[in-house]
């Protein structure tokens, strides 16, 4: 018997029945589509990116059900950190975790990216300054005027310091030092006799052990643990010039569009909930680490000899600034946020 005859002998009438195959449609519609594919690329290296990132890649592709799948990354493994933006430009990659410095975005604002000296103390100050401040119009804004690669959001990272094979414990015990960092970060350092060295972030271990570097200016110690430098280094310095990385998400304009809107939300509570496991993963290992990692011993620059480090930020800033008015912007912005906390006292500053 057809299923026709029998639904009407059932008693069933024409509508029904066309509501029954309505109902059927979607679901072999969707057992025949084709998944969607990304490459998203990390900053990090595979120890790291098992916090950074991979995490909420895995929460994603399972909640994406099939329709979406991101092939996940890590630093350098398709194309080098540096080379990442236009990468992107190209579509040779569909996404991109890292910081606007170091994957050269040509934006005025990429200099503000990674750790731009004293601009945050902790690392509640990068959603605060993005979301309650303007940041996040203004990066909006630049990213317009780049074809090929939308900006996503920013989070925060782990601050700053010097983890290195020889104690710092002055600011003349930094002069010469050939160390690991991020390249806004420093030029800023040059100007306390730090040379600062770009090596592929794999290479990093093994140059800490051979001596062609002194150390590293490129993570809290949290990472140092994480990725294995503590075993390479002896010192950390409680010192810092940023209290947090600030880290951003980036895609092709053109794979981005393509998205539904469900699944561009559902990205988008991915980086939200990535960006909340790093406060507090990252708040957690700075404090357990100091006190229980028993690699590394601490050593600090007395606050006087440190001050004249933050008031050499300051002036820093003003040349930033002075490079265009979005840039002028943005450190109108950074001082107006340090006036409030300063004002606003324990435990905003102490």
């Amino acid at each position: 018997m057809e299923r026709r005859d029998f639904l009407k002998k059932a008693g069933v009438g024409a509508t029904a029945a066309a509501a029954a195959t309505v109902v059927n449609a979607p679901y072999v519609h969707c057992q025949s589509k084709t998944a969607i594919k990304w490459r998203l690329q990390t900053y990090a290296g595979p120890a790291l990116a098992e916090h950074v990132i991979k995490p909420q890649i895995d929460a994603f592709n399972k909640a994406a059900k099939g329709e979406m799948i991101i092939e996940l990354y890590n630093s350098d493994q398709l194309v080098p950190t540096s080379e990442l933006f236009r990468a992107m430009q190209r579509g040779t990659i569909d996404a991109v975790q890292s910081d606007d410095d170091s994957i050269g975005a040509p934006v005025d604002v990429a200099v503000f990216a990674a750790y731009f000296p004293f601009a945050s103390r902790y690392s509640l100050d990068v959603p605060t300054l993005f979301n309650h401040y303007g940041l996040k119009e203004i990066w909006e804004e630049a990213y317009k005027e780049v074809q090929g690669v939308t900006w996503l959001g920013a989070g925060a990272w782990d601050p700053c310091n010097f983890a290195t094979r020889e104690p710092i414990r002055s600011m003349k015990d930094l002069s010469g030092k050939r160390v690991f960092t991020f390249p806004t970060g420093g030029r800023f350092l040059q100007r306390f006799g730090v040379v600062p060295v770009t090596l592929p972030w794999e290479d990093v271990q093994v140059a800490l052990q051979t001596g062609e570097l002194d150390g590293i200016a490129w993570s809290g110690i949290t990472e140092c643990y994480t990725v294995g430098w503590a075993d390479v280094t002896k010192y950390y310095l409680t010192n810092n010039i940023s209290g947090a990385w600030a880290g951003s998400y980036f895609a092709n304009s053109e794979k981005w569009e393509a998205l539904p809107e469900h699944l561009k939300t559902l990205f988008q509570l991915s980086m939200d909930s990535s960006n909340y496991y790093r406060l507090h993963w990252y708040w957690w290992g700075e404090a357990h680490y100091r006190t229980a990692g028993g690699k590394l011993e601490l050593t600090s620059i007395p606050d006087a000899e440190w001050q004249t480090v933050e008031d050499e930020a300051f002036k820093f800033w003003d040349e930033i600034a002075a490079k265009s008015p979005r840039n002028a912007k943005v450190v109108g912005i950074l001082k107006q946020y340090v006036d409030v906390m300063r004002r606003a006292g324990k435990p905003y500053r102490y």
